[in-house]
């Protein structure tokens, strides 16, 4: 089993609490995702994942999807 990594994501348009649980959920649902923490104030989102289930590019493209443009 391969350790876990952590990316660092840019998300653009959250402005309040609801906006960082909606990113929050959009992050977790994802297979592989052991852990995130959305910082409001600095626009980001830091995720702990397994490499073997997900990439940096599908955290990014499912909160994309979700309504925050991240990269």
């Amino acid at each position: 089993m391969a350790a876990s990594v952590k990316a660092s994501l840019s998300i653009k348009g959250m402005s309040c609490g609801g906006c960082v649980r909606h990113v929050e959920m959009a992050l977790r649902k994802i297979a592989g995702v052991s852990a995130v923490s959305v910082d409001l104030a600095a626009g980001k989102a830091t995720v702990e994942f397994d490499p073997n289930q997900t990439t940096r590019e599908a955290l990014a493209k499912n909160v994309t999807a979700a309504g925050y443009p991240a990269s």
